[in-house]
């Protein structure tokens, strides 16, 4: 698939944006990945991979199900020495994402697709590691998805109201729709689109059966429906870039 040619910004504060229809995000990074060989950057996802395993819910092993190989790094210390295989074409390798270069001469691996899923907001500097994936020159012409949460999500203009803030303790920055565009550009990304996610909670509907879960679907129907409407308003972004 083509990538489009980059929004014009102004960065004026009353400019209208052009945002897509929000999409679903295991779904759209999965369907970037079939038939491809696979970088999954973060792919441990430690804090919750027990619980996801096995429910479509981690991103990982739903790329496993389509990609021809996936070779995931992390630097997680639950991942042994000799990596930790995750499927029959599937494995994730103990390492730094921001020093992939060091990581890539130790595989013998050439990625289609990189992708960096909930990743960019626990970095200190999200410019420097789109900078270094950026700059590898095994890496040039591949396709790069990251997701990241969005900083003007319905959810906290919601409980803002209520003096709140939903945010993850491993979280160092949030990102919004110009910002990305931003990141691309000063890191040097050939092309790039930034792509809407719609909210999705399957884990809390997990914990909460019977009534509470119900409550709990029908919260989810009505922010994705604000989210169709005001798509700035969605859950997170997806980048899709060349890079």
């Amino acid at each position: 698939m083509p990538m489009p040619v980059p929004m014009d910004l102004r960065y004026e504060p009353l400019e209208r944006l052009r945002v897509p229809r929000p999409v679903d995000r295991i779904p759209f990074v999965v369907a970037q990945c079939r038939g491809k060989s696979v970088l999954d950057l973060g792919a441990m996802d430690e804090t919750a991979v027990d619980a996801k395993r096995g429910r479509g819910t981690w991103l990982h092993e739903s790329i496993a199900q389509v990609a021809t190989r996936v070779i995931g790094v992390d630097s997680s210390l639950q991942i042994p020495e000799p990596g930790l295989v995750t499927a029959a074409n599937a494995k994730i390798v103990r390492g730094d994402v921001g020093n992939l270069d060091g990581v890539l001469a130790a595989l013998d691996f050439a990625p289609e697709v990189v992708v960096a899923g909930e990743l960019i907001e626990h970095l200190p500097n999200p410019l420097q590691f789109l900078q270094s994936v950026a700059s590898i020159e095994r890496l040039r012409g591949c396709t790069l998805i990251l997701t990241t949460p969005n900083a003007t999500a319905a959810h906290n203009v919601a409980v803002g109201l209520a003096s709140r803030e939903s945010t993850h303790h491993d979280h160092l920055c949030i990102l919004s729709f110009k910002t990305l565009h931003t990141l691309c550009r000063r890191a040097g990304l050939a092309s790039w689109e930034v792509i809407p996610y719609r909210a999705a909670f399957p884990e809390m509907r997990a914990r909460h059966p019977g009534a509470a879960g119900l409550l709990v679907a029908a919260g989810e129907r009505a922010v994705n429906g604000v989210e169709w409407m005001f798509p700035l308003l969605s859950f997170g972004y997806v980048v899709r870039a060349r890079i």
